[in-house]
């Protein structure tokens, strides 16, 4: 099937000959090309025309999950009939194993899986290895880590076909060597059920079961089944079963695998015996007897990662497998952020040797466990054949990579300008900085601003709390759950200002931001270097009253190269708006406003028994800040509640959530005709249905679903009989 995208958009502005210059570019069989791309240019829409025009597999390499989810909407929106998949690290929590040799504490490895995750990751390698050629994978840059040997997964992979011979013991074997797990009780992903003649497989990368229906020994009924009710939902001719997980190995290997374990602890134990550290010798030997014994009855141990290197058949050393190596070799590699993706990948395999050698020179672990890492730079540099770095501010790495070849996309589609740039005294930074964020909020705007240090921007929050100005404060030291519900609630306008230090960067695209204000801009530095002050700039970018303020006493050299590149941006911007006729016009969100679209139209839908729902509109209509995946289900989308309850200098929360509008609920002639047990049961069905959307990715829906529910729960608390 070839890439088919779908957009009511065309390539406009810069777009056009970026896409041109790109696909001649990788025609010609170039290793690099720079799109440096502008905030707000499309840089997304052109790598997407890119895929279509040269029809071939994609990998879209991010730096964060919360990125790679919102290019992962995206793509799915651009092309929704071909194999877009996502691949991202699938812990929730990971706590990894670990020696501190100065306090001696051995930490344990701690973890929690995203069970979400590891689907999407399983559907990743099974679009990828199915022989499909319309596949884009968005990830971040855990699938630089190692996972199982491609050969090893596609071996395993089970083709059932209908009508042919086939014994079902065959079948339940070949299962059981893909690592799926025999159940009589709960039907989960990576399990089989059997009734008789009849195998009810569930595959570790799906939604859907699959039925096989045997007569004797030949496949007489092939079936996708719904998992929960066992429904029949399509009749089929032929499946690839894929493993259930992707370190899956042969049992030939296994065995060879073994034997090779114990081979390397009786070497590695005389060695520390040689060296009169008996201690290490014997917390060695007793860890891998114990592992191989587990490994022996149940086929896994806890760890079990750490011997990688002698079940996917590599030498001492070798680089291990990775999802690039699912790859056909003419794929293209997109680096999104490449400025900060980049330095990510050159940094992870260092501090992951350095906590490994503590490990294995103390005792807790074989030298094979060294050989289970992510790719070193040069390791990726030689797997990603063609790149396209996407950035707007590309290093010096990518623009030696590239030799020169650099794309511009300057003119945004919209006609917006870059905006331009003020520099004011920082003795005044404070007062002058209340007296703007205090304009645009008259203007229901909203204020970016960026400090050098956590403590300061806690200190800038504060402050403005007591100037009675509404704001939230975001740094690392902020759990990830809450960054994405600030960072919503900013967006639907619950309070005016943002202050943060280096998050509020890339990514950050809210349209109705049309201030960012840089505090002490003139101390260079990593915070205040050309790429960081030009990257925090652009969050202004996607309005049209857009404006940075410098505050600085001084013009550094990051800030004049900043402003001289601005400068240059905007003239031709400028010059690109006259001769087409171009006027700017500001991106327009549409806020969730439950009350009011209740109050104003009475919107409802009809429910399927006669019951009527209260209903909202779509919450945006330019792209949205997606949660991290990792995060599914858990409520973190905050929405507004109407311009009235924004302009309130009170708590606007209940319970951390968005407070609903009852006036306007205890208006709606329909909720107040319902029972309390109707308004009730309506809210369960609205819980249900929002975690069914946020598990699908669909997260206006989801905010859809939880307005609704949290505004009825509150009409519930003021029930009269």
């Amino acid at each position: 099937m070839k890439f088919k995208l779908e957009s009511p958009y065309k390539p406009s502005g810069d777009q056009p000959e970026a896409i041109r210059q790109i696909c001649s570019a990788l025609r010609d069989g170039v290793d690099g090309v720079t799109l440096l791309g502008v905030t707000g240019s499309g840089k997304t829409f052109t790598m997407a025309n890119v895929i279509q025009e040269l029809q071939r597999p994609v990998l879209v390499l991010s730096h964060n999950k919360t990125l790679a989810a919102q290019l992962y909407g995206e793509f799915k929106s651009f092309f929704p009939h071909n194999a877009v998949e996502y691949f991202v690290s699938y812990y929730d929590y990971y706590q990894p194993e670990s020696y501190i040799p100065t306090t001696d504490t051995y930490i344990e490895k701690d973890l929690s899986i995203n069970d979400q995750i590891e689907k999407l990751r399983l559907s990743a390698a099974s679009s990828l290895l199915s022989g499909r050629r319309d596949v884009i994978v968005v990830a971040s840059v855990s699938c630089l880590y190692g996972i199982g040997n491609p050969d090893d997964f596609h071996a395993q992979t089970v083709n059932i076909v209908r009508g042919e011979q086939r014994s079902q013991t065959r079948l339940l074997y070949q299962l059981v060597d893909a690592l799926y797990n025999r159940t009589a009780a709960e039907f989960t992903r990576g399990s089989f059920r059997v009734s008789g003649d009849t195998v009810d497989i569930f595959p570790g990368g799906s939604d859907t079961a699959v039925r096989v229906e045997f007569f004797g020994d030949e496949v007489d009924g092939l079936s996708l089944i719904d998992p929960v009710t066992g429904a029949r939902l399509e009749d089929i001719e032929e499946i690839s079963i894929f493993p259930a997980n992707n370190y899956v190995t042969t049992k030939e290997r296994s065995i060879q695998a073994v034997s090779q374990i114990q081979d390397d602890m009786m070497q590695q134990v005389e060695y520390f015996e040689s060296m009169d550290r008996g201690l290490e010798a014997k917390r060695l030997k007793q860890r891998v007897e114990y592992d191989l014994e587990m490994i022996k009855e149940m086929g896994y141990c806890p760890g079990i990662e750490n011997y990688s290197r002698y079940f996917d058949g590599r030498r001492e050393g070798q680089r291990p497998f990775c999802l690039i190596d699912y790859f056909p070799d003419d794929f293209i590699t997109f680096v999104d952020e490449s400025h900060v993706t980049l330095p990510e990948v050159k940094a992870m395999a260092g501090g992951d040797r350095s906590r490994k050698l503590n490990l294995i020179n103390y005792g807790f672990r074989l030298p094979a466990a060294a050989d289970n890492r992510p790719l070193t730079f040069q390791e990726f540099e030689a797997v990603t054949h063609q790149c396209v770095y996407v950035s707007a501010t590309p290093a010096e790495y990518e623009l030696d990579r590239c030799q020169g070849l650099i794309v511009e996309q300057v003119v945004r589609p919209t006609g917006l300008l870059d905006p331009p740039i003020e520099v004011r005294p920082a003795a005044s930074q404070m007062d002058d900085l209340m007296e703007e964020i205090r304009k645009r909020a008259e203007k229901d705007e909203r204020v970016m601003a960026t400090t050098v240090s956590k403590q300061f921007a806690e200190k800038v929050d504060d402050y403005c709390r007591k100037m009675g100005i509404r704001s939230r404060y975001i740094h690392s030291d902020v759990d990830t759950t809450e960054r994405v519900e600030i960072i919503e609630d900013f967006k639907n306008g619950m309070f005016d200002v943002l202050v943060g230090v280096n998050l509020l960067r890339e990514g950050l695209d809210i349209p109705n931001v049309s201030l960012v204000a840089i505090l002490d801009a003139d101390h260079e530095g990593f915070l205040r270097s050309n790429t960081a002050l030009t990257q925090t700039a652009g969050r202004a970018a996607r309005n049209v009253n857009g404006l940075v303020i410098m505050y600085a006493d001084t013009i550094t050299k990051s800030m004049d190269e900043t402003i001289r590149e601005t400068r240059r941006r905007r003239k031709k911007q400028i010059e690109y708006n006259e001769e087409h006729g171009i006027v700017p016009q500001q991106v327009q969100v549409k806020h969730n406003t439950l009350a009011l679209e209740i109050s104003k139209k009475g919107s409802q839908t009809r429910l399927p028994n006669g019951v009527n729902r209260l209903s909202a509109p779509n919450s945006y209509e330019s792209p949205v800040f997606i949660p991290d995946p990792s995060d599914l289900g858990q409520g973190s989308i905050s929405v507004d509640l109407g311009l009235d309850s924004r302009r309130e200098k009170d708590s606007a929360y209940v319970d951390g959530y968005v407070r609903a509008d009852l006036a306007a609920v205890l208006q709606d002639p329909v909720i107040r005709s319902m029972s309390r047990p109707m308004v009730e049961k309506l809210i369960e069905e609205d819980r249900k249905k929002m975690k069914e959307s946020a598990a699908d990715l669909d997260f206006t829906q989801a905010a859809r679903y939880r307005d609704e529910m949290w505004a009825l729960e509150q009409y519930l608390k003021v029930w009269k009989d």
